[in-house]
């Protein structure tokens, strides 16, 4: 008899055990550790958890892939120059912002971040060059997957400075950061609890940062 009590127990255990808890490679269902890795979607920019069998398949950047391997480079540039009238061009509103290159549209991209999250700004593709040109080893960045992270001197985000900084980082841990910043943002200008988020932030990429070749 299907609906017996007996019947019921035999289908309990032969049924597939339920997976463990804990996040998952989103392309093999693979159990995955805290400090996994991830790949981006190149068409939807969509990042996806993955273990490192399902990383290393999209770590060549030759190949033609929808996704690609996001690496774990941080670099630091000593010498970045960078005055005020050359960012005020940039028409950041903040003292912060991304950049990375799109290969899908083939053009550099800012991203700031806001309460709302990650806001794009409408980067002057002239006013970008302009700063690579008088800071060539910014050439290194690698499409899609690394982005250049941005502080200016002064604000509330970065107040008692009196120089911008610049580091190459992967894509994800900006995104990462975006994060922090909108759980903790508070009022106008961010609240203390925002600028302690983003000074142990800094403090780890500068830890792990190599100085970039000139």
């Amino acid at each position: 008899m299907t609906g017996s009590p007996l019947a019921s127990l035999r289908r309990i255990a032969t049924a597939k055990p339920p997976p463990p808890p804990g996040e998952r490679c989103e392309m093999c269902a693979e159990p995955v550790p805290a400090d996994h890795r991830h790949v981006v979607d190149l068409h939807s920019r969509a990042l996806m958890c993955t273990c490192r069998g399902c990383h290393l398949l999209f770590s060549d950047p030759r190949a033609e892939q929808r996704y690609r391997a996001i690496p774990d480079r941080y670099l630091s540039f000593p010498g970045f120059r960078l005055d005020r009238t050359r960012w005020d061009e940039l028409q950041i509103p903040v003292g912060l912002a991304f950049l990375f290159t799109n290969s899908t549209v083939d053009r550099t991209v800012a991203f700031y971040p806001s309460p709302a999250g990650a806001t794009e700004s409408d980067l002057p593709l002239t006013a970008w060059a302009a700063i690579v040109a008088a800071n060539p080893e910014l050439s290194v960045l690698e499409p899609d997957v690394e982005a250049l992270l941005i502080r200016a001197p002064g604000g509330p985000l970065r107040p008692g400075l009196d120089e911008f900084d610049c580091h190459l980082v992967p894509v994800d841990a900006c995104y990462e950061l975006v994060g922090l910043l909108r759980r903790t943002w508070r009022g106008f200008d961010g609240g203390q609890e925002a600028r302690d988020v983003l000074a142990r932030f800094f403090a780890t990429v500068e830890a792990r940062s190599k100085v970039a070749r000139s």
